[in-house]
């Protein structure tokens, strides 16, 4: 009996014990995560060292984190510059078109890479919407091949945080709502010449898996299998550029349309399904005719798609669409609020002295 008393003393002890710990453990504040801001620029060859440090100064001192900047692919103007930002404080992306390659010299010399539409006309000569609009086929190898080969060249810079995908997608199926006077367009259907790719090997790899040829589909945009070959064509891309930034201990990032459901409708592509490290969802609420508040609409949908896979978001907002300080504090709150990590701004020449205060003053009461 006196050791039936003992064991039950020395459990209620034990009990006692781990109870006071874990209460001691969750009372423990956890450090929080600083909400980050970003910036993405053009670099090029005639900027001197002296100018790239007073501008990464200026956003340093305006409270921002990061620059995602665009070399045109150009690995050795990133080395050149990579030094300046990061010494200045700033975590350094390299952002690159992928898909859409205007002017690629090497991907020019076969016209054969380039996505074809349903009325069989090819980027590489016959531009959607506007001439910079030279899209390659995400399935074909030999262009594959090629768009992972800059990024491994990009993934080698030191001192570089990630690689930065933009135009990681199809061409626009539909373009956004606020856009479609500005080219005079009417957009209630998919419409073939803005329907893409339909080139021999889309077509031949298409028909080894379901055995129907897409050029014969009589309504392509209820046709899933359809739709889903060139998601996955998408996700490919994505998920073996991820394996070569690793390679190089970089994070793979990129910039992509507001929410996945809408990415998808409109550009094949369904960024929740990526093997990537973090997005920066292109939140233009101009672009399609939206209110300040749709900036934390979409970033919710966004962190809630993919809260479960390790997926961070970014909020990425375009400053010609706010017409004050006010505007651009709120879309900031919005962000945050709505689970973002950060917020980029588009872009870096639209930072006025105004808006980069504003900027400060926001993260300052952040703190």
């Amino acid at each position: 009996m006196k050791l039936h008393k003992l064991l039950f003393f020395a459990l209620a002890l034990s009990i006692v014990s781990c109870k006071e710990k874990v209460e001691k453990e969750s009372s423990i504040e956890k450090p929080k995560t600083e909400f980050e801001f970003g910036v993405w620029i053009s670099a090029n060859n005639e900027k001197s060292n002296e100018d790239y440090a007073a501008e990464f100064i200026k956003y340093k001192n305006a409270g921002i984190d990061e620059v995602l900047i665009n070399t045109g692919t150009d690995p050795f103007l990133l080395k050149r510059i990579t030094p300046i930002a990061t010494e200045k404080g700033l975590k350094v992306h390299a952002w690159i078109m992928a898909m859409n390659r205007p002017g690629d010299s090497i991907a020019l010399k076969h016209p054969e890479w380039y996505a074809v539409s349903r009325e069989g006309k090819s980027c590489y000569d016959t531009r959607p919407y506007v001439d910079y609009y030279q899209w390659l086929c995400p399935t074909r190898n030999e262009s594959r091949e090629h768009i992972l080969g800059l990024v491994e060249e990009l993934a080698k810079v030191d001192g570089v945080e990630s690689v930065h995908l933009d135009y990681i997608r199809f061409s626009d199926i539909f373009l956004p709502i606020g856009l479609l006077p500005k080219y005079n367009l009417i957009q209630e259907t998919e419409l073939p010449q803005f329907d893409f790719c339909y080139c021999d090997v889309c077509v031949s790899e298409f028909e080894k898996l379901h055995h129907k040829n897409p050029r014969d589909i009589q309504n392509t945009s209820i046709d899933m299998e359809w739709k889903q070959f060139r998601l996955n064509a998408v996700k490919k891309v994505v998920d073996e550029a991820y394996e070569i930034v690793h390679k190089y201990n970089k994070k793979l990032t990129a910039a992509v349309f507001p929410y996945p459901e809408m990415a998808d409708h409109m550009v094949r592509q369904r960024w929740d399904k990526w093997t990537i490290d973090e997005v920066y969802p292109m939140i233009y609420h101009g672009f399609y005719n939206e209110e300040i508040d749709w900036i934390g609409f979409a970033t919710k949908q966004g962190v809630e798609d993919v809260k479960d896979k390790g997926i961070s978001v970014n909020t990425g907002i375009y400053m010609p669409d706010f017409k004050s300080v006010e505007e651009l504090k709120e879309a900031i709150l919005l962000a945050k609020e709505n689970g973002a990590k950060g917020v980029t701004f588009f872009d870096g020449p639209a930072l006025t002295s105004a808006y980069l205060k504003a900027i400060k003053e926001t993260k300052e009461s952040l703190k």
